[in-house]
C-alpha cells in the first residue's frame, strides 16, 4: 500500500468508452452498508463516533511555528505532475486532503476525512465514498463528487506512479449528491476500496478556471501560482527555490472532526531550502531551523558536539521505525545492455566490502539489508516451503534455480582473505557473462568494448560511498566515474533513464499491494517518472505481484510477499546497502509531543507535535 503522502496515478472519459464486465451492474445494485473506516485485514480499533485518536493531545495549543529543512530547490506547486515535471515544493501536500486518513497506531486502517463513510460489496468489485456535506475548499465552495472524479482522472493521466496504482479502477461516477462510486475492472482486489480513499482531492473549478492574468490553468503543467486547497494549511508566502511558509487555516472546515483533534497544531510551517545537506546542518546549528532528520551516520556520531546540545537546548532523539520495511541499494539501470546479465550484477555485490565501509565511514552503526521488506515479517527467510513453494513452482521456469536450493545471502568481507576471495568470485562471474581482462582493463570478450560504469548522485555527501566502492571495481578492470549533479538535472536524468547506477530506496508498508506494480511491474518499466527505476520486465514478478494484490487473507499476503521478495533478490537487481531501524532526529527544544508516541508514526513531526512556549523561551 502506497500512502498519498509518499506518492505523490485518463480515467472517467477513457474508461467510459471501455466495455465493462457483466458483473458490474449487479454489484452496484446491492444495498450499501456504510462504514466509518476501513481495514485491509481484521477489525478497526476505533468504533463509529470515536472522539479522537488515542495518541494525540486533544489539549495541544494551536500556536507557534516549526522551521524545517528542504534540500535543493523548487519550481512547482502542482502535485499532479510532481513525478515528471519540475521540482515540487516541500509541504505541497499540506494544503490538500484525502477521502480518508490513516491512524498511526494500527496497520493499514483508515477513517473518513473528506468522506464520512465508505461502502463496498463482499466481492470488492466497487467502492462508494459518501462525502461530508460540510467539506469545503478554502474559497468556501463545497467539495463535490465532480472534484473527486476530476482528481482521479488528472492523476491517472499525468502521474505514472498513480496511473499504475489505480490502473484497476475501470470507472468512476457520481451516484448521489454527495456520493461517488468507483467500479473496478475485476472483483477480489482487497486493496482497491482502501487505496481509493487515499486519493488527494483537487478543486475542479479552480483548475478549470483562469489565473489573475486571465490565463487558463493547466493541471498537466507546473505552476508557481499557489493552488486552492481544502486542508488545515494554505500557502502564506514563498520565495522560489529559497523558502515557503504555510499558515494554519483558522476557519478550516474539518477542525472539529475526530481525525483532526490534536493534529495540525502549528500556526505556521516553514521550509527553508539549502543547496546541500552540509549547509543545512550548519543552518540548524545556527538556530535558523528547528528540526533536522539526520540520515548520515558520520554526522550523527560527530557533528552534534556543540554548546546547545551540551546545555540541552538542542535535543537528540531516535524514534523506532515500525511501519515500513526498506530496500536501499545501488540500483542498476538494466535497460542498458551491460547490466542485463544477473551475473554481472551479482559481481558488483561481491565487490562491495560493506563490513569495511561500515567500520570506516559509518562508525559501525548499520546492518546489511537482506530483503526488499527488511525489518518486517514480510521478509523471506531460509528456502521456500509449503504454500510458498507451491506458489513458486508455478513460475519455476522463469526464476533462478538457486532460489529453490539455498537462502539468499549477501557476500561477507570479514577479513583480507575474504575480500580477495570475493573479488575472485566477481571475476569468475564476469567471465561467465562474457567479459575478460585485457591489459588490466575489463572488456567485452566479443566486441572489445571496455566496461565502464558511472555512479550518479544528487547529494555531495553520498560521493564518499561511491568513492569507497570505486577501487574495488577498478581492481576488476572497470572504468569507474562518480558524478554529482544538482537536483533538477538528477531528476531529469532519472525520468529519461539516463544513468548507469544510482542509490535508490523503496519503502514498503506492512500491507503491500498495488504499488508493487509501479515499483517492479513490466508496464511501469518504460513509463518516465515511474518508480520502476531499474527497468524490470519479468513475468514471474508480474505474476507474484498479482498474488500479493489479490491475497484473500493476511497469511496469503505474507506467503505471496515472501515469494516476490525471493524472486527480486535472486535476480540481483540491486546491490543491497544498509539500514538502521530508527529515525535520528535533532531539534531545538521548543516543542512537545505525545507520550507514548504512535506505534507506527515514527517521529510524526510536525503532525502530532505542538509549540511549547515555556520551552521556547529557554531554548532562545
Amino acid at each position: 500500500m502506497l500512502k498519498s503522502t509518499l506518492a505523490g496515478s485518463a480515467l472517467v472519459g477513457f474508461a467510459s468508452r471501455l466495455p465493462l464486465p457483466a458483473w458490474i451492474a449487479p454489484a452496484r445494485a446491492e444495498e450499501k452498508t456504510w462504514r466509518h473506516g476501513i481495514s485491509l485485514f481484521g477489525e478497526l480499533k476505533y468504533p463509529a463516533g470515536f472522539k479522537q485518536f488515542d495518541y494525540v493531545n486533544a489539549s495541544a495549543p494551536k500556536a507557534g511555528m516549526a522551521r524545517q529543512i528542504a534540500v535543493g530547490t523548487f519550481d512547482n506547486f502542482n502535485i499532479v505532475v510532481a513525478g515528471v515535471k519540475g521540482s515540487l515544493a516541500a509541504g505541497s501536500d499540506l494544503i490538500y486532503e484525502t477521502l480518508s486518513v490513516a491512524s498511526l497506531d494500527e496497520v493499514s486502517c483508515e477513517y473518513g476525512l473528506i468522506a464520512e463513510a465508505v461502502s463496498f460489496p463482499a466481492d470488492l468489485s466497487s467502492a462508494s465514498y459518501r462525502l461530508r456535506p460540510t467539506a469545503k475548499w478554502h474559497d468556501g465552495k463545497p467539495i463535490t463528487p465532480e472534484d473527486v472524479i476530476f482528481s482521479l482522472e488528472a492523476f491517472k493521466k499525468n502521474s505514472p506512479q498513480l496511473s499504475a496504482y489505480y490502473r484497476h479502477v475501470a470507472k468512476a461516477e457520481k451516484t448521489g449528491e454527495h456520493e461517488v462510486t468507483f467500479v473496478f475492472d475485476a472483483p477480489g482486489n482487497r486493496e482497491l476500496p482502501q487505496i481509493i480513499g487515499q486519493l488527494t482531492v483537487l478543486p475542479k473549478h479552480w483548475w478549470e478556471g483562469t489565473d489573475k492574468d486571465g490565463k487558463k490553468r493547466d493541471v498537466a503543467a507546473t505552476t508557481l501560482e499557489p493552488p486552492l486547497g481544502s486542508g488545515a494549511y494554505r500557502i502564506k508566502e514563498f520565495s522560489p527555490g529559497r523558502n515557503i511558509v504555510y499558515e494554519r487555516v483558522k476557519d478550516y472546515w474539518g477542525r472539529a472532526l475526530n481525525v483532526s483533534i490534536g493534529v495540525n497544531n502549528f500556526d505556521e510551517l516553514h521550509f527553508e531550502y539549502f543547496r546541500d545537506s552540509t549547509v543545512a546542518l550548519e543552518a540548524f546549528k545556527a538556530n535558523t531551523v528547528d528540526w533536522r532528520t539526520e540520515n548520515s551516520a558520520k554526522n550523527w556520531a560527530t557533528a552534534y558536539d556543540f554548546p546547545a546540545v551540551g546545555d540541552k537546548r538542542v535535543l537528540l532523539e531516535e524514534f523506532p521505525i515500525r511501519n515500513i520495511g526498506m530496500m536501499q541499494g545501488f540500483a542498476f539501470n538494466i535497460r542498458r545492455e551491460k547490466f542485463q546479465d544477473p551475473r554481472v550484477r551479482r559481481a558488483f555485490n561481491y565487490a562491495f566490502d560493506f563490513e569495511e565501509m561500515n567500520k570506516q565511514i559509518f562508525f559501525g552503526q548499520y546492518r546489511r539489508i537482506a530483503s526488499y521488506f527488511e525489518g518486517t515479517e514480510l521478509a523471506s527467510t531460509g528456502i521456500p516451503a509449503g504454500k510458498e513453494l507451491e506458489l513458486l513452482e508455478t513460475v519455476r521456469d522463469k526464476v533462478p534455480a538457486e532460489l529453490f536450493q539455498k537462502p539468499y545471502t549477501n557476500p561477507v568481507s570479514s577479513d583480507a582473505d575474504q575480500v580477495r576471495n570475493n573479488l575472485r568470485e566477481a571475476t569468475r562471474l564476469l567471465k561467465e557473462a562474457g567479459y575478460e581482462v585485457r591489459d588490466q582493463q575489463l572488456v567485452n570478450a566479443k566486441t572489445g568494448e571496455p566496461f565502464s560504469v558511472e555512479f550518479l548522485a544528487e547529494d555531495p555527501s553520498f560521493e564518499r560511498v561511491f568513492l569507497f566502492m570505486k577501487p574495488s571495481l577498478e581492481r576488476l578492470g572497470m572504468v569507474v566515474a562518480v558524478r554529482t549533479v544538482d537536483e533538477a538535472q538528477y531528476e531529469n536524468r532519472l525520468r529519461s533513464w539516463d544513468f548507469d547506477m544510482i542509490t535508490s530506496a523503496w519503502g514498503e508498508s506492512l500491507s503491500p499491494g498495488n504499488e508493487q506494480r509501479g515499483y517492479w511491474g513490466s508496464q511501469a518499466a518504460d513509463q518516465p517518472g515511474s518508480l520502476n527505476i531499474i527497468g524490470i520486465k519479468n513475468p514471474a514478478i508480474d505474476a507474484m505481484i498479482d498474488k500479493v494484490i489479490f491475497a484473500k487473507s493476511r497469511a496469503d499476503l505474507e506467503i505471496a510477499t515472501h515469494a516476490l521478495d525471493r524472486i527480486l533478490l535472486w535476480n540481483n537487481y540491486v546491490v543491497p546497502q544498509w539500514t538502521y531501524g530508527k529515525v535520528r532526529t535533532a531539534r531545538w527544544d521548543r516543542f512537545g509531543h505525545p507520550d507514548p508516541m504512535p506505534k507506527y508514526g515514527r517521529a510524526a513531526f510536525p503532525a502530532v507535535w505542538w509549540w511549547d512556549a515555556a520551552k521556547a523561551t529557554k531554548a532562545g
